[in-house]
């Protein structure tokens, strides 16, 4: 099973990760970037962390993408299928919310 960019999975602890990393190193590694995916609102962190709509992506519930939080996990803690893909507008800001906390804007 391949995991590919903008996936949503439950991964850690059973909690859904978003995929960042590229498609190409997904394919060949044994590892993936993600992007904690949590319930709680933790609006002083707003500028970081970015809400998600409840079916984007799969998700049952409103969530929040912890872009301050990028981890790199085994693709073993993916459990598979995963739960769906983010629209490409949602994961666009993420990539931009993630580039921000690494200071690469």
């Amino acid at each position: 099973m391949v995991s590919r960019r903008g996936e949503v999975y439950l991964a850690l602890l059973d909690k859904p990760g978003l995929i960042i990393s590229v498609d190409e190193l997904n394919r060949h590694a044994l590892d993936v970037c993600v992007v904690p995916v949590s319930t709680p609102a933790h609006r002083q962190f707003a500028r970081v962390r970015l809400p998600i709509r409840s079916g984007d992506g799969g998700l049952e519930h409103d969530s929040w993408a912890r872009c301050d939080q990028v981890t790199t996990i085994p693709k073993s803690r993916l459990q598979f299928p995963p739960l769906g893909t983010l629209s490409d507008a949602v994961l666009h800001v993420v990539e931009e919310r993630v580039r921000l906390v690494l200071g690469l804007i």
